[in-house]
């Protein structure tokens, strides 16, 4: 951890950025979702990170798929089993929900089935699906 704090301490900020640098390297982690929940409702931006389409998800050119014209294009990523390995499925679920904190993750996990990413984009979700199932959890789109 203290390569990373060399590293960001070589971006230079003026002094006003640079005091609210500071004081947000002192918050917990509950702060910082607290902060983080706040600011996506002010300003109404989410703090997800965007996920990279998955390679050859698309259908090959020529074919297409019985009912194509009726095809969903929003997903919601519900986990409903955690498995055996519940903290790899709890990293997961912080993985793909920063606004969560570790007790709400837990929760998550621990309570199936459960909404992890409601109402996102088909490649998301799979991405999601992959992460989680990767994790040991049991995974459904719906």
């Amino acid at each position: 951890m203290a390569e990373d704090k060399t590293e960001k301490k070589s971006i230079t900020l003026d002094s006003k950025l640079q005091k609210i640098a500071e004081q947000l390297e002192k918050l917990t982690v509950v702060e910082m979702a607290d902060l983080a929940k706040y600011l996506e409702e002010a300003f109404g931006v989410s703090a997800m990170p965007m996920m990279a389409p998955a390679a050859g998800a698309a259908a090959p050119a020529g074919e297409v798929a019985p009912g194509a014209a009726e095809e969903k294009t929003s997903f919601t990523v519900v986990i409903t089993a955690a498995g055996d390995k519940k903290l790899a499925v709890i990293k997961a679920v912080r993985e793909l929900r920063q606004d969560l904190g570790l007790m709400d993750a837990k929760k998550l996990v621990e309570t199936p089935p459960q909404e992890i990413l409601p109402n996102v984009k088909k490649e998301e979700a799979e991405n999601a699906k992959k992460t989680l199932e990767e994790a040991g959890a049991t995974v459904e789109l719906k």
